[in-house]
């Protein structure tokens, strides 16, 4: 979109950032660091393109968020602004904790991860920023879990179609392991 192009060319001012993320530490907390419940994703250290793409992606409504619509629809933010606020995330430290899945299928996680997620999302979940990959190293296990699965089921209208293809087949097991998986890799950064 004309907007995502807009916000990608310029570099994001984080002090600029910081005070336009004043109206979302409610539910994303001052640090980024979202809940661990997974009801809010850890922003904090993620990839500016990711977040551009997915905050103008839910308010074109190519993504659907209803929780976030408001936020980004009302508070009429300009590119140039959702470009400050992205930076400003993505300078945040990554939280030390977050919410972990149950560490009960690891290795079935691990193997999945290590054959259907790294080549995009990296050998230690750090993501692709230039591809819009996002980082899912120590995202909460919840969130991860609830995105996959929409994802998979055709649910989140702006899924990769790589990803969509890729976990199709996967069973609920299969997507609670590679969440879990994913929840347990330390910050990549």
């Amino acid at each position: 979109s004309d907007e995502q192009k807009a916000a990608l060319a310029v570099k994001g001012d984080p002090a600029r950032g910081e005070a336009l993320f004043e109206p979302c530490v409610g539910c994303h907390r001052k640090d980024g660091s979202g809940r661990t419940s997974g009801a809010y994703p850890r922003l904090s250290g993620q990839h500016s393109t990711v977040l551009v793409k997915q905050v103008l992606d839910i308010r074109s409504g190519r993504r659907s968020n209803p929780r976030m619509e408001p936020f980004i629809t009302d508070h009429g933010l300009t590119p140039y602004e959702v470009a400050d606020l992205a930076a400003f995330l993505q300078a945040l430290p990554v939280a030390a904790t977050n919410g972990k899945g149950p560490g009960t299928a690891l290795a079935h996680g691990r193997q999945l991860y290590e054959r259907d997620c790294a080549d995009c999302h990296g050998a230690r979940g750090e993501g692709q920023a230039q591809r819009f990959y996002p980082s899912v190293a120590a995202q909460h296990y919840r969130y991860l879990l609830r995105e996959a699965q929409m994802i998979r089921d055709g649910d989140r209208r702006n899924g990769n179609p790589d990803m969509i293809r890729v976990i199709k087949g996967y069973a609920q097991a299969d997507l609670e392991a590679v969440a879990d998986y994913m929840s347990q890799m330390p910050p990549a950064r």
